[in-house]
């Protein structure tokens, strides 16, 4: 019985250190940025900052993505969604960026979330990998924005 009891309570409860001190940072700006409220002139200096602070190649990255979804979908805010650029309509995420320095990782991710009417039968991609950005991107990424936007 006490053993059921055990197993129970450690069901419950996440290990220590499921989460990556990245992930926990993450989670904690998230909660910040859903407690402020902000116009979309602060949000838009927020998102700036963001870009600024990040490494390259990040930020050229960042900074040219920034360019291309405003112009292709200037209906969306910019806004901040766990410290990363992200774009939303409504106050929905459409788009965002993770950088692959925030997550220690290989490759920077450029993706959708619900919001985006992407919808292609029952299954149709919602995040791309990104390593660089050359012209021929920068329009699918254009193109993939304005759909998302229908």
């Amino acid at each position: 019985m006490a053993e059921k009891k055990s197993a129970k309570k450690s069901a419950k409860q996440s290990p220590k250190g499921a989460f990556s001190a990245e992930e926990r940072a993450a989670m904690k700006e998230l909660a910040r940025e859903r407690k402020r409220v902000a116009t979309e002139a602060e949000l838009e200096k927020e998102v700036l900052a963001a870009i600024a602070k990040l490494p390259e190649p990040d930020r050229s990255m960042a900074k040219r993505l920034h360019t291309i979804i405003k112009a292709a979908g200037p209906e969306l805010t910019s806004k901040t969604w766990y410290g990363m650029p992200a774009y939303a309509k409504d106050d929905k995420v459409v788009c965002f960026f993770k950088p692959a320095s925030k997550f220690k990782q290989r490759y920077s991710t450029f993706g959708f979330e619900e919001k985006a009417n992407l919808d292609e039968g029952n299954m149709w991609v919602t995040s791309f990998a990104l390593t660089g950005l050359t012209t021929a991107e920068e329009k699918k990424i254009a193109a993939l924005v304005r759909k998302a936007m229908r």
